[in-house]
């Protein structure tokens, strides 16, 4: 019984501790090698999503840069007393009564609205 006893503790057989190396050391490797490749698949497809997504972004970012610029040009040549012919193009018809907030783009209910109330609905 001294045997088991180490300082005053007493040695119990079980599951202690670290298990046998039973695991078949080749497969271990494989199990890793497996999920090394499957961590490269899945940052392979993150950086593939993050570069579409950048380049959706730059895309829009021209888009808006253009019509920036556009809108500059026609406040400048109102600036000099002339009317683009593009606004002159929005101001005719039943878009007169509407505001020009979407540039070249005017809405389907926009135009319904107009129609609707010059019918005497509400």
């Amino acid at each position: 019984m001294e045997d088991n006893k180490m300082a005053g503790k007493v040695k119990k057989p079980g599951k202690r501790g670290r298990k046998p190396a039973k695991i078949d050391l080749k497969a271990k490797l494989e199990r890793s090698r497996q999920s090394a490749r499957e961590c490269r698949a899945r940052k392979k497809l993150r950086y593939q999503y993050l570069e579409e997504l950048v380049s959706s972004k730059e895309r829009a970012i021209c888009a808006l840069r253009e019509e920036l610029e556009m809108y500059k040009q026609w406040c400048s040549a109102m600036d000099q007393g002339k009317i683009p012919s593009e606004i002159k193009a929005l101001l005719t018809g039943d878009e007169q009564k509407m505001p020009p907030s979407g540039g070249n783009k005017t809405s389907k209910n926009s135009k319904n609205n107009n129609i609707s109330s010059s019918n005497g609905q509400s």
